[in-house]
């Protein structure tokens, strides 16, 4: 349903823009307990957006989460590869024995279920990531930052960081760390809905400096 007189984007709407069915809001589109999304995160996608559970979060076996903020800009082909699709690495083989039951299951279970997890997937809020980029396990994307097309992200991301390659390196630091520190602090991303829209431009074009003005923090 539309927002109150249609001033802004209601966040249980599944299809945000009218007539286009290639871009979603995941929040009321996932069902899995173990995917997280926060309210105006989206997913553009020409023939499988509403997929997205399914091709875009990979070998979701465990009990780790994929969380992700809100206002986040998901591009097409952007994947998630959860802890399940890991193979133990300490031994001699990394073949999966024990998924195959009989006595390779029964002989070899504690083994798999004794493999260390690298945790929960973690997106923050105002999080652009770009076209078949692929978020490795237990990886930490900060708020504000940038992931470049293609990119294979195997470590953390600071906050407000562009990163880019594979593996992904760090291209740039939008903002000082002092303007970092401040955006921070603002969340403009907690406002409620009509704060947000009553102060869109500043935060669309405006600097640190002006959107803690409007914030009212110093």
């Amino acid at each position: 349903m539309p927002s109150p007189d249609n001033l802004y984007p209601s966040p249980d709407n599944l299809y945000p823009l009218p007539d286009i069915a290639r871009t979603v809001l995941l929040k009321p589109l996932v069902k899995n307990p173990q995917i997280e999304i926060g309210e105006y995160t989206y997913y553009d996608d020409p023939e499988h957006a509403l997929q997205f559970e399914q091709r875009n979060v990979l070998y979701n076996f465990g009990q780790e989460k994929l969380v992700i903020g809100r206002y986040c800009a998901l591009a097409s082909g952007v994947r998630f590869i959860m802890s399940g699709g890991n193979h133990r690495t300490d031994g001699v083989s990394t073949f999966p024995f024990t998924i195959f039951g009989g006595l390779w299951g029964e002989r070899t279970l504690d083994i798999a279920l004794g493999a260390p997890s690298r945790g929960d997937t973690v997106v923050g809020n105002d999080v652009w990531i770009g076209y078949q980029a692929l978020i490795m396990p237990g990886v930490r994307i900060g708020n504000g930052a940038i992931i470049a097309s293609g990119s294979v992200v195997v470590a953390d991301v600071p906050a407000y960081g562009v990163v880019g390659g594979n593996p992904a390196r760090l291209l740039k630091q939008r903002y000082s760390d002092a303007e970092i520190e401040v955006l921070e602090r603002i969340a403009w991303w907690d406002w409620p809905v009509e704060k947000v829209t009553e102060h869109v431009r500043v935060i669309m074009t405006g600097t640190p400096a002006e959107l803690a003005e409007v914030a009212g923090v110093a």
